[in-house]
């Protein structure tokens, strides 16, 4: 086990009605006037943010709302909502959604109290923020870990670019966490909620850091119970039992503790950024797309791990490392496909690309040369490629 700092301050209010809790919430971390982030009009329509500027008003906390946040969220909303932010004097931002409205949120965050500076060069490592407002999350869908991650992407419009920000900065001061607003969400978003909370856990546990038990315990928990849970949620979104469970995996998944004591890998994130950056498509979605091909180039580097990632999540055990290890990816690869998600191009609407296109991906995903991804396996460009056209079919 490596040396490690953990530090996971979210408070976690979980449970049924709990979102009318948000203003007391919201006093108890001294704010006093709220900006509101969300994203269409699902929040709306099921009363939930009726609900919570109800609760609001009766606290005498005046709050301005920015709609809008789309998947993928972009950086040009983030910069609006920095502006609305300091024009009102806001000193708290409430962020009502799942991971796309929260890193919104914690956009606004840091440019509200960095006044003056470009938030995209804290994205791309340029400069690092020195403040942010405090953040509070009211969550509506299971699967970035937003809500008590220290990390944020954005999407940069003008540039095509997806970047992330890790920083203590990012740590929302609480998240409520009821599973029943989850209830109303398609089929598609679960499964590409289960997906991304599978890969928050897998990226962190494909590492070449041995000796690691208990984090490692941990992992193959989680991921167990997501994948147990994972098909009765699709089949019926409504069962509380089901979406409670996803709901905490997908916090527990992102807040550092599945991979604590361990050097991280997130190169299936990487890959999968670039193509929602070009093409837009939903970010599970693209984890799922570029997994298997993945986990296909590199599980020779390490062999005994993705046997011992099959035995102890899906109890397979074919004898030999190698037979072990290749049937475990390719259990993981069923799964996907039972929840309808793609698990190659030809299964998102992109569709199979040219060659220039997967070269033009590669580049982007390696910052035109600037870096590998990857600790597993380290990637260059050429290995990228190589994956990206694994899965272009």
């Amino acid at each position: 086990m490596n040396n490690f700092t953990f530090y996971s301050p979210t408070e976690v209010v979980f449970g049924k009605d709990t979102e009318r809790l948000v203003a007391q919430e919201i006093k108890k971390f001294k704010g006093s006037r709220v900006m509101i982030v969300y994203g269409g009009g699902s929040v709306v329509k099921s009363g939930l943010l009726g609900t919570i500027k109800d609760m609001l008003g009766k606290e005498k906390l005046p709050f301005i709302e920015i709609p809008g946040v789309q998947p993928n969220p972009r950086l040009s909303l983030a910069k609006k909502g920095i502006e609305q932010a300091i024009e009102f004097k806001a000193d708290f931002i409430l962020a009502v959604g799942g991971g796309s409205v929260i890193d919104t949120a914690k956009g606004i965050a840091i440019g509200a109290a960095n006044a003056g500076v470009d938030i995209w060069r804290f994205w791309t490592a340029e400069l690092v923020p020195q403040g942010a407002l405090p953040v509070g999350v009211v969550l509506t869908i299971s699967a970035a870990g937003s809500e008590t991650s220290d990390s944020a992407v954005l999407t940069n419009d003008e540039l095509g670019s997806k970047r992330g920000l890790s920083s203590p900065l990012n740590r929302p001061k609480f998240a409520i966490m009821n599973p029943e607003l989850t209830f109303t969400l398609p089929k598609y978003q679960v499964g590409c909620g289960v997906v991304d909370i599978m890969m928050h856990t897998l990226d962190r546990y494909f590492t070449p850091t041995e000796g690691n038990e208990l984090t490692d315990e941990m992992a193959e928990a989680l991921l167990r119970v997501v994948i147990k849970q994972g098909p009765i949620a699709i089949k019926n979104p409504r069962d509380y039992q089901a979406m409670s469970e996803i709901m905490w995996c997908g916090s527990v998944s992102h807040n550092g503790l599945t991979g604590l004591g361990a050097v991280t890998d997130f190169a299936t994130h990487q890959l999968g950024h670039e193509l929602s950056a070009k093409f837009d498509v939903a970010h599970g979605a693209s984890l799922s797309t570029m997994w298997s091909s993945w986990a296909s180039f590199v599980y020779m580097e390490k062999p005994e791990r993705f046997a011992r990632y099959a035995q102890r999540v899906w109890s397979i055990d074919k004898g030999g490392v190698l037979e072990t290890a290749k049937a475990g990816i390719e259990r993981t690869v069923e799964y996907f496909k039972s929840l309808d998600m793609p698990v190659r191009f030809s299964d998102l609407d992109v569709g199979v690309q040219d060659d220039g296109v997967l070269r033009e991906l590669a580049d982007r995903c390696v910052f035109y040369g600037k870096r590998t991804i990857g600790k597993f396996k380290v990637l260059d460009r050429d290995a990228v490629y190589q994956i990206y056209r694994a899965a272009n079919h």
